[in-house]
């Protein structure tokens, strides 16, 4: 089934990233995602829970470069969708959690370190891209 979103605020249409059905599964099934990195490095997902778990775990820093990896690897990807740096990243597609997570894990790791400026920059880039990403993301 093809979903049609229409934009009506005139802007860039929402870009919906590719599932990779095999790392998002694996991830929910509980592998490992260190494993699950390793076997998709380009799964943003997958770097998004190593750097919710390092900041869980006191590593800031390793979180810091576990999400600007999940980050890296979904903003190569959302280029390749036809994204042009601005526009909607829909929450509510599933394959785009994985990019919206690893740009708030970002974010927080950023402001943990007292990089001030990056913080605020995905912040803004988070709740431009998605508003309901960045209201579910903040509470959680």
């Amino acid at each position: 089934m093809t979903r049609m979103t229409q934009n009506l605020l005139g802007g860039p249409p929402p870009t919906e990233l590719p599932d990779n059905i095999e790392a998002r599964t694996a991830l929910e099934n509980g592998v490992d995602p260190f494993e699950v990195a390793a076997r998709h490095p380009d799964h943003p997902g997958a770097w998004a829970e190593l750097a919710d778990r390092a900041f869980a775990n006191g590593s800031v820093i390793d979180s810091y470069a576990f999400a600007r990896t999940g980050y890296h690897r979904g903003l190569d990807q959302l280029r390749r969708a036809g994204w042009r740096g601005q526009g909607p990243i829909p929450w509510e597609h599933e394959a785009n959690r994985g990019f919206l997570r690893a740009l708030h894990a970002l974010g927080r790791a950023a402001a943990a370190i007292g990089e001030d400026d990056e913080a605020e920059r995905c912040r803004t880039f988070l709740r431009d891209s998605s508003e309901t990403a960045a209201n579910t993301l903040t509470t959680t």
